[in-house]
């Protein structure tokens, strides 16, 4: 588990996406993390039956909002030494490599899973500015 500090920016795993963030408490065996950028945007689907889109719900996952906390398990914080992309320039290139993984296969699960976060580019990502 590597040393962070509270202030440091981190690159942190949370419920399927990767966020990068500052620490901004110590909570014995976590870290709350506000939210600076999108890293890898949250999986579509439901988890306990990856791929599966029949007898499933099929979750549409929103990423992180920008400043949100999240309250992280210390093994999956890692320090981050890059430079911080805006959160909107970040969250638009995570569903662009999201969508173009989806897209090498086709799959009933990588085109539900396409036409999912389209509507989350449709009615939530396009208001968000770079």
């Amino acid at each position: 588990m590597a040393i962070v500090n509270i202030g440091d920016i981190v690159k942190a795993h949370y419920h399927s996406g990767t966020y990068i963030g500052e620490v901004k408490e110590d909570r014995g065996e976590h870290y709350l993390i506000e939210v600076l950028a999108v890293y890898k945007h949250p999986l579509q689907g439901d988890l306990h039956n990856p791929g599966a889109v029949e007898n499933v719900f099929f979750h549409e996952r929103k990423a992180l909002a920008h400043h949100e906390k999240m309250n992280v398990k210390k093994p999956a914080v890692h320090p981050y030494h890059e430079e911080i992309p805006s959160y909107g320039k970040s969250l638009k290139e995570a569903v662009s490599q999201y969508k173009e993984k989806l897209s090498k296969e086709d799959s009933a699960y990588n085109k539900l899973a396409i036409e999912r976060l389209h509507g989350l580019e449709m009615n939530y990502y396009e208001k968000i500015e770079n």
